[in-house]
């Protein structure tokens, strides 16, 4: 059998040839912006991570003798006299999408080179961040407020709040540091650095409007990762 030529690179047959070209970033990856793999190896190892954190919470909350708190009790909240089953969850669950959605257009857009549009999107994606942070700390506090600790929790099961503590602040920890970023780039994108494919500020390699893809990339993770979070720990 003859070597096969992909685009000047000659690739050789057999597993032999499989293991040198994966293990060739001049073959395998070739034409594939770097930041972009490199991004995608970072969202596949936090999904091992958060994978791990919410098989823990099924088996402790299937192994606990305790009766487990009724969330729907625990996450409402009192409009007027009458109490919401999971009121904030649900809008938080609904920003976090939103701002999804307004992330993929900031994409779009900056590969048309809309800068105005893309730079707008990308802060609405950022305030949408910030308020769902926002809710988050509410959501804290109230529950801080009504006892409940990591070693503690006064509406069932003491593993409840360790294990709310550990997830949704590991998540919350994800969304801010995109919130920041999102800030960044923002002010990157109206000052016009993704035009002129200015150097970054702790790189030496041009930017350009793949940045805000790799951007987007982080967001839509956290968003899907929230999805799990919200079905796993509050509805179920």
């Amino acid at each position: 059998m003859s070597d096969v030529k992909i685009e000047g690179f000659e690739l050789k047959p057999g597993f032999k040839g499989m293991a040198e070209d994966t293990g060739s970033d001049q073959t395998m990856f070739k034409g594939v912006q770097w930041g972009k793999v490199m991004m995608w190896i970072f969202l596949l190892s936090d999904t091992f991570v958060f994978s791990c954190f919410l098989i823990s919470y099924m088996k402790g909350r299937a192994s606990t003798v305790v009766d487990w708190p009724n969330t729907s009790e625990v996450f409402s909240l009192h409009v007027g006299s009458v109490p919401v089953p999971l009121l904030l969850i649900a809008i938080m669950t609904f920003v976090l999408i939103t701002s999804s959605g307004t992330m993929a257009l900031a994409v779009k857009y900056g590969y048309e080179k809309n800068r105005k549009m893309c730079g707008w999107l990308i802060l609405a994606t950022a305030i949408g961040g910030l308020t769902f942070v926002g809710m988050q700390v509410f959501e804290w506090s109230k529950l801080i407020h009504e006892g409940v600790r990591p070693w503690e929790n006064p509406f069932g099961a003491k593993q409840f709040g360790s294990y709310f503590f550990m997830i949704t602040g590991f998540h919350g920890f994800h969304v801010s540091i995109g919130v920041i970023f999102l800030f960044i780039y923002a002010y990157k994108t109206f000052a016009g650095h993704f035009d002129k494919e200015k150097r970054g500020w702790f790189t030496t390699m041009k930017g350009g409007y793949v940045e805000i893809e790799i951007l987007g990339l982080y967001w839509h993770f956290v968003d899907l990762v929230w999805v799990f979070i919200f079905a796993f720990f509050y509805l179920w």
